[in-house]
């Protein structure tokens, strides 16, 4: 069913979200940059120079050191390899192999072949298959829990970054979708796909939040390059005081939070009347912490999962999350919606 202005439905109702539309419509923007920066298009299919590797804390168990190295490969896409299971394959970035979005902690989980052979949250790092001209790595983990930063993945991007890049001699791909289609939520967020009509293949997003805490209101919107993507690349998850109580408290009963390494630097934190620590990213005396990272670092994530290659057109978010964002990219691919587009 094709139903303006949403094109065609995936999933949820038109009536639930035509006023959730309308809401989105009239939010205002708080920073408009789709018509500044660097176009963003390789034309060549590239892996990292040199392997680096970066540490930190355990996202799930903080007080552990955990690494990421990170390889060149002929391979083509990013993965994930557990050197503590030797006997299993390494795990591809692909929709295909996404376990779970969590359930107290949100986040993407990836797993392929038997159930240890997983990797925790992965979207803070597959974000980058997006945001930079990277498009085949391999990535060494000692176990499923990557470390977690103070400066959202900013460290990683500066680490690849310090690896160099090699072209290869195969061209990158690139998709989009054949129509307009929407993936909407029972609770009215959703996520509107508009194919490519530029030149050359671009990606851009419109993307908007709303929460019951100081956070608010933000939206943003911005061509998909690797300044703005830099730029958001720092801020951290956000979650409001009341979650934050609960995994301080209650929450030690349950594995998944005991030991999760949240902590007042490496997470934004806000309950109804303001910031209880200092917010990054500010523009115009707001901060737009919280809506670069729900761009840049979840929606771009769910992006990455296209294993093929790249994605262009246009992304509208409207207060989506994980799970509709992994809903949308596997009906993509289950309503056949991805189209090949020229690589200039």
């Amino acid at each position: 069913m094709t139903t303006e202005p949403f094109g065609t439905m995936l999933a949820g109702a038109v009536d639930v979200l035509r006023p959730a539309h309308e809401r989105f419509i009239r939010q205002p923007v708080d920073w408009d940059l789709l018509d500044s920066g660097v176009e963003f298009a390789p034309k060549r299919q590239s892996t990292i120079e040199r392997p680096v590797s970066v540490a930190g804390p355990g996202t799930f168990m903080a007080k552990e050191n955990r690494v990421l190295r990170f390889e060149p490969t002929d391979l083509e896409g990013w993965w994930f390899v557990r050197d503590d299971l030797p006997d299993c394959l390494p795990v591809r970035v692909s929709i295909r192999n996404v376990w779970t979005t969590g359930d107290i902690v949100s986040n993407i989980v990836l797993r392929s072949g038997p159930p240890q052979n997983y990797i925790r949250m992965v979207e803070h790092i597959v974000a980058l298959k997006c945001g930079l001209p990277i498009d085949n790595v391999m990535i060494r983990m000692g176990s499923g829990d990557p470390p977690l930063f103070k400066r959202g993945s900013l460290d990683l991007v500066e680490t690849l970054e310090a690896a160099g890049r090699r072209e290869t001699d195969r061209p990158v791909r690139y998709f989009t979708v054949k129509e307009k289609v929407t993936v909407g939520a029972p609770n009215g967020s959703y996520l509107t796909f508009h194919p490519c009509t530029s030149a050359t293949p671009r990606l851009t997003l419109d993307c908007a939040i709303d929460f019951p805490t100081a956070i608010g209101q933000q939206r943003i919107r911005f061509m998909l390059n690797e300044g703005h993507f830099k730029y958001g690349s720092e801020a951290r998850t956000n979650t409001p005081f009341i979650k934050m109580l609960y995994c301080r408290t209650i929450g030690k009963l349950f594995a998944d939070v005991r030991n999760l390494g949240y902590t007042r630097d490496n997470i934004l934190i806000a309950s109804k009347w303001g910031y209880l620590n200092e917010p990054k990213l500010i523009h115009g005396k707001k901060s737009l912490e919280a809506v670069w990272h729900r761009a840049t670092l979840d929606l771009l994530a769910a992006i990455a999962l296209l294993e093929e290659g790249r994605f262009c057109g246009h992304i509208e978010s409207y207060r989506a999350g994980h799970g509709l964002d992994c809903l949308a990219m596997r009906l993509l691919y289950k309503h056949d919606k991805l189209v090949e587009v020229p690589n200039p």
